[in-house]
Parts: C-alpha cells; structure tokens; sequence
C-alpha cells in the first residue's frame, strides 16, 4: 500500500456545480446562487430524487465519521471502569466506592458502573472497547493546561500551535467544505485550531440564523456571537467543579486568516433566513428517542446531520460538569446515567440508519481523578483514566491493563497507554490519514480498527 493510500481526497466538484444544481432544483429556485457551500450539500442531500451521482458522492454520504466526545473536567475513572476486585480501591473509598455486587464486570477484575448498562450491552454485542489506563509522561493537573495537551496532542512541556484535528485538516481536507468539521457548542474546540482555520459550531438548528432579529442583515455579528465562549476560562476556579462545562482552550487568532474570516470568506456571502435553515432540519427528525439532556440533544443533532449526508468527517461534542471534589456520588452516578442514555440512543439512531459502521465515537476527559476519596467525600485532580470507543466496525474489548492500585504515580494511577496511540489509530486506520504528519512522530498503533 502506497503512502497516498492512506490520505482522504477532497472535494474535487466545484462551486459552479453545485450551483448549477442548485439552479435546476426546485429547492434552488427558492434560494440565491450565494448560499453558503455547506447549506447547497444540505439542500443537495434533501433533492436526493433529483440530484446527479457527483452529487450525491460530494455529500460524504459513505465516508467514514469520527465524532470526539470530551468528558469536560476530569471524569472520575475508577468510579467509571471500577477495579471491583481489588481490595486497594475499597480501603481508599469507603464512601464512595461502587459495591462489588453492583459493579457490570467485564472481566474478574474490572467492571463498569451500575449506570452504564447499555454500554455494557454494546461491549458485549462487539460494538464497545474499553481502554484502560490512558494518560501521557508527566502528567499536568490544571484543567486548561491538560485540556490544551489533549487537544493539540503535545508533550507535556511543549506547547503546540494548532489542534490535532486542525492539523489534520490541513494535512488531508484542503478544499472540503466549512463544515468538514461540526463542533456542537458555543466556541470551537482548540482542537480544530489549524494553520489555515476551517470547521463550524453551533448549538442547535436555531443559531442558524444568518438575519439578526432587527433586520440588519449583520451575517458576520451573528456569527461571531455564536462562536463566541461561554465563559472566560481565566474567571473559573479550576476547583470549581460546578463550573466545568466545556473547556476547548484558548483560540488563537494570529493566523494569517481567523476563523470567522474564513467562514466570512468561505459560506458567510447569503443573507438567510433561519426559518429556511430550520426546514432543513426538520426533514430528518431522530429515528429514535433521544434523552432530553445536553448530551442528549447534542448527539441527536449529530444524528439529524449525518442522516442529512453533511460532508462531514469529524464531530465534536461535550459533557460538562466531571470535576467532583465535593459529594461526588450523586453528582457522577447522574453523569453516568446521561452518558449511557445519550450514547445508547445514538447508537440506535445509527443503526437504525444504516450508518453505525461508518461511525467511530471516541470519548476523552482532559485526566482522571486520584485514587484515594478526599475529605468532603469528593476526588481531586489525578492522571490516567479510561476512554471508549464506540462503533459497528471496531474491535471490541479491553485494551490495555488497569493501572496498579498498589504503586501509584505520587497518589495518582500511573498511565500505560499514551493517548496519542489512540489518536494515531483513529487517524491512520479509521480516517485513514498519516498520523505521522499529523502527531509530528509515528505512535504505536492499537488493534481498536
């Protein structure tokens, strides 16, 4: 196999032929010949009946979807994949360790917790690998300095310029559309930080909504308020768990180009009503009944663009609220529930469409927290955690060994697989990319794909 075998093509189909589509369908009659590159696929995919086969290869139809799911604040691992049989984990939690007998086990020493019954079934159908003990050398306890190294895929004591994914678009999606990259929320991951910025974000079907409500027209305004942060992450108390929602690092803007002026550039030349917008989504509704949570709506949303034929090959999404230092049970047991909800339906959603095997979620939590409970029956910052990966197409099972309880890393479990080899694999064998253009250096590969 070639090294170009591994490397996705970009769009080759040009604007003038979408919009010469545009202008023979009945969907384009309605519209100007400057609406936004993303919005014609849409309306291309909805005009499925009458569009032409270059068409409906431009949507991404068969290509293969990564989706990131962040953890945001420090997951607490060993309340997530517990290590049941040890004793070490129960004489440093006697409060807020998970019993034995509630414990889902995958093997005779670790199991998931008692809320994550329908991960447990999608482990044992083959659609679920549990990876243990994933961390990287020298671990950092500041949320924003961790978040940072697991978004951009830097050593400890580098600090790297763009994103991981956004490095990936510049290496392998020159020429894709904006929306080759959907991150679900009010600021764009640092994680798509990239030399020549590319990728959208929103909340929800509403904020597209190109006209400002007094008429003004001000495309650009409207854009720049709906990628602007949530918060300030220089206000927040990194101890504050209550505060933790989504941490996507800073964003720069000393590249020769902005993200907001390359979606200026690129799809920001309509004016759009957002009544035209939310027709479009109202066309795929979810095939199955997502929880009316955050994540929940999130991935639904996800879901709806994928059945739309996006041209999408990464989606990014969040669950906030993972940092518990105080009373974490009740706090992490309703994390748990809303993770397993929201990621058992989406699965069914996939299935349901034909499109779980296109489909690889990977989730991530910038570190776990330490081993032993802390005095307000909480856990403060630790290390290594595990991740999922979530798919009909990946092999299933544990990766990996779980961490010794026994000889810790200064109370912190001690990791055992980099992070990175989990980004090389979905890079190279998944989003078949060069992962070493993408990482600067070639990382063992894992057996998830």
């Amino acid at each position: 196999m070639s090294d170009n075998d591994h490397i996705i093509e970009p769009h080759t189909s040009t604007l003038h032929t979408r919009r010469q589509f545009l202008r023979t369908s009945m969907l384009g009659a309605a519209v100007s010949f400057t609406v936004p590159v993303f919005l014609q696929n849409t309306f291309s995919t909805l005009d499925a009946m009458a569009a032409d086969s270059a068409i409906q290869t431009e949507t991404g139809k068969d290509g293969r979807i990564l989706i990131v799911l962040q953890l945001a604040g420090g997951n607490d691992g060993m309340n997530t994949v517990i290590p049941y049989a040890d004793d070490v984990y129960y004489r440093s939690r006697p409060i807020i360790g998970i019993p034995k007998g509630q414990v889902l086990p995958l093997n005779d020493y670790a199991g998931l917790n008692p809320k994550l019954a329908g991960l447990k079934g999608l482990f044992d159908q083959g659609n679920l690998a549990v990876l243990q003990g994933v961390g990287y050398p020298n671990p950092n306890r500041s949320h924003f300095r961790s978040t940072e190294i697991w978004q951009t895929a830097s050593d400890a004591n580098v600090i790297e310029s763009y994103g991981w994914l956004g490095r990936y678009f510049d290496s392998c999606c020159k020429g894709a559309d904006p929306t080759v990259g959907v991150a679900i929320g009010n600021q764009t991951p640092q994680s798509f930080d990239a030399a020549n910025p590319t990728g959208v974000s929103f909340s929800r079907p509403e904020q597209y909504r190109w006209v400002n409500g007094d008429k003004s027209g001000d495309s650009a305004a409207v854009y720049k308020e709906m990628n602007e942060p949530i918060l300030d992450p220089a206000q927040l108390d990194e101890n504050d768990g209550g505060s933790v929602d989504s941490l996507p690092g800073e964003m720069r803007t000393s590249h020769k180009e902005s993200n907001l002026e390359f979606l200026q550039r690129t799809a920001m030349d309509a004016q759009m009503s957002s009544d035209e917008v939310l027709s479009i989504a109202k066309k795929f509704p979810a095939s199955v009944s997502y929880p009316h949570t955050a994540l929940g709506d999130s991935l639904s949303l996800v879901g709806r663009m994928i059945a739309g034929g996006l041209a999408t090959r990464v989606y990014y999404v969040s669950q906030g609220g993972y940092d518990t230092h105080v009373n974490e049970l009740p706090t992490h047991t309703r994390l748990m529930t809303e993770l397993n909800d929201a990621l058992v339906a989406f699965a069914q959603d996939m299935k349901a469409q034909g499109n779980f095997n296109r489909v690889l979620l990977m989730t991530f939590s910038e570190f776990g927290r330490r081993v032993a409970q802390n005095a307000s029956n909480g856990t403060d910052h630790g290390a290594a955690a595990p991740m999922f990966v979530m798919g009909g197409a990946i092999k299933p099972g544990l990766v990996g060994s779980y961490p010794s309880l026994d000889t810790l890393n200064a109370g912190d479990l001690a990791y055992s697989l980099d992070f990175r080899s989990v980004y090389a694999t979905v890079l190279d064998k998944w989003l078949r990319a060069p992962s070493k253009d993408v990482l600067g250096r070639q990382f063992p590969l894992l057996g998830l794909v």
